[in-house]
């Protein structure tokens, strides 16, 4: 979409996917958690409230779509979605599926730990899965 820049951090913290309507759905590069990012793609975007009426069913929609890949490839505990905002200030949604066995259960996964990042074959491995199952 015309002027949409993707924030540094989030372009080096996680890998592309692909782009749906309205998000740039990227895959957080963290093995610890199966972690995607939407990002809408709308030049300048901080907010959730600065979403027009018709994005934000479509961001709605696009969360449950990969919410429903994660749950179906992953069979998690939890579903967590977020969307903060304090650290990048570009607006992103965080879905993230979560095990009671998992490095933060049951508390939020950020600030727990270091990032651990794939090795190059399981996150092509995920990656591929990943778009199959998201159509």
């Amino acid at each position: 979409m015309a002027g949409f820049r993707l924030a540094p951090r989030l372009e080096s913290d996680s890998v592309f996917l692909t782009d749906w309507p309205l998000c740039q759905l990227r895959l957080m590069d963290d093995a610890r958690f199966p972690w995607l990012i939407l990002v809408p793609r709308r030049e300048g975007l901080e907010e959730w409230t600065e979403l027009s009426a018709q994005d934000t069913g479509i961001l709605s929609a696009e969360i449950a779509r990969a919410g429903g890949g994660l749950a179906q490839m992953f069979n998690p505990r939890k579903l967590n979605v977020g969307a903060l905002g304090n650290i990048v200030r570009q607006m992103h949604v965080h879905v993230i599926a979560r095990f009671e066995t998992d490095a933060g259960w049951p508390g939020p996964v950020w600030g727990q730990g270091t990032r651990t990042a794939y090795a190059d074959a399981e996150r092509d491995r995920l990656c591929t899965e990943l778009l199959r199952r998201l159509g």
